[in-house]
C-alpha cells in the first residue's frame, strides 16, 4: 500500500508539473534619451511605470541623454539598442558608417525646433549679422550640428562665425552675461531653461528659427539598432505600441504624466516642465502632415529633401537611401496612431 501511495503521489506531481505556470523571459532593451529628465519625455516613463513595455514582453531600462546627436552615436556604438535622437545626425552617420548607423522607426518631432537665440537688445537681427560673432552651444546639440546647413541656406559665411562649446546648464546664463553673442539649441529647451533661471524669454530673448530660412527638417525620432530591427522585429513593434499608447495617456492626463518625471528627477520645477511638455506637443509634434499620415510616420519627399540638405551642407561623399534612415515597418496600425494631438486633460 505504501508503494502504491508513493507512486500515486509521483504521478500527481508529474501531472501538476505539466500544468504549472512557466515564467516567460522578457526581452531586455537599453534606451538612451535625448537629454536630462524633462517634461517631454513623460510618455517613455508612463510606458515603463504602467507596465506597457512589460505587456509587450519588454524590460526597458531608460537612461538620461547628453544631446540629441549624442544619442545616435551611443546607439551606433552598441552601448544602447534604443534611443531618442536627431534624425539629421543619423543621416550624417548613415553616410559615413552605414553598417553601424541606427534606424529611425517613429518620428516624434515633425516640426523643426532648431534655433539660434540672442538677447532682445542684441544687434543681431538677421542670420547675416552672426558673422563676426560668437555662438555657443553644447558639443552634441542638434542645432549646432546643423549650423553648416543653416549657414548655407541663409547665405552666411560660416568661416566668419566663431563657435564655442559650453556645458548645457551654462548656455542661457552665458548668453545673459554676454559671454557669447548667441546660443544654439531647440527652442523649447532654451525657452524653458531660461525661465527656470529667472529669464523671461518672451521679453528678454529673440529667436532665429532654422525653419524660417528654408530648413524644413525633421528632428527627434525613436531609433533602434539595425541588429535589433533585424533580430527581433516584434520587440521593436512592441516598443512603439507601448510608447504610442503612453502618448495617448499623456494627452489625457498631463499632470499624471508629470508625476512620472518628478519621480525620476524631484528637483525639476513641475510647472515649467509641464509647460515645456505642452509646448512641445503643440509646437514640435503637431505638424499638418499628421492629418494624413499620423504621428510616427514621415512624408517620403520631405525626408528625401532633408537627406539632400544634410549631405550637401556637410560635404558628405555618400548619400544614404531613405530606407537606410527611416522604416515604417514597425509602426502601430494607422488607425491606432493619432492624426491630431489634442490635450484633453489638465
Amino acid at each position: 500500500m505504501k508503494r502504491l501511495f508513493a507512486a500515486g503521489l509521483a504521478a500527481c506531481a508529474l501531472i501538476l508539473g505539466t500544468h504549472a505556470p512557466v515564467a516567460v523571459a522578457q526581452t531586455k532593451l537599453k534606451m538612451i534619451l535625448n537629454w536630462k529628465y524633462q517634461g517631454p519625455q513623460a510618455w517613455f516613463f508612463i510606458a515603463q511605470d504602467k507596465g506597457y513595455f512589460k505587456a509587450e514582453g519588454l524590460d526597458v531600462e531608460i537612461d538620461q541623454g547628453e544631446g540629441s546627436a549624442a544619442s545616435i552615436i551611443k546607439v551606433a556604438s552598441g552601448a544602447y539598442n534604443v534611443g531618442f535622437g536627431d534624425i539629421n545626425a543619423l543621416i550624417d552617420l548613415a553616410s559615413k558608417r552605414p553598417a553601424e548607423a541606427p534606424l529611425a522607426v517613429f518620428m516624434v518631432y515633425n516640426v523643426p525646433p532648431f534655433t539660434i537665440a540672442v538677447k532682445k537688445d542684441s544687434p543681431i537681427k538677421t542670420p547675416k549679422d552672426l558673422e563676426g560673432k560668437t555662438i555657443g552651444g553644447p558639443a552634441n546639440d542638434g542645432a549646432l550640428k546643423l549650423f553648416p546647413a543653416f549657414a548655407r541656406a541663409a547665405k552666411i559665411d560660416a568661416s566668419k562665425v566663431n563657435i564655442t562649446n559650453m556645458s548645457p546648464n551654462l548656455r542661457e546664463q552665458m548668453l545673459r552675461q554676454g559671454q557669447v553673442d548667441a546660443v544654439f539649441g531647440f527652442v523649447n529647451t532654451i525657452w524653458f531653461s531660461a525661465k527656470a533661471i529667472g529669464i523671461d524669454p518672451e521679453k528678454d530673448m529673440r529667436f532665429i528659427s532654422y525653419a524660417d530660412h528654408g530648413l524644413d527638417l525633421y528632428s527627434n525620432a525613436i531609433v533602434v539598432s539595425k541588429q535589433l530591427a533585424k533580430d527581433n522585429p516584434n520587440a521593436v513593434r512592441g516598443l512603439l505600441k507601448a510608447i504610442n499608447r503612453a502618448i495617448g495617456d499623456t494627452l489625457a492626463n498631463p499632470d499624471a504624466a508629470m508625476d512620472t518625471v518628478l519621480k525620476r528627477e524631484p528637483l525639476v520645477k513641475r510647472d515649467i516642465e509641464k509647460e515645456r511638455l505642452l509646448y512641445t506637443i503643440k509646437e514640435e509634434m503637431s505638424g499638418p502632415e499628421m492629418a494624413k499620415i499620423g504621428l510616427g510616420d514621415v512624408v517620403d519627399e520631405r525626408l528625401e529633401r532633408s537627406i539632400n540638405v544634410v549631405v550637401e551642407a556637410n560635404g558628405l561623399t555618400r548619400k544614404p537611401a531613405r530606407d537606410e534612415v527611416f522604416s515604417r515597418a514597425f509602426l502601430p496600425p494607422r488607425a491606432d496612431r493619432p492624426s491630431k494631438l489634442t490635450v484633453t486633460g489638465k
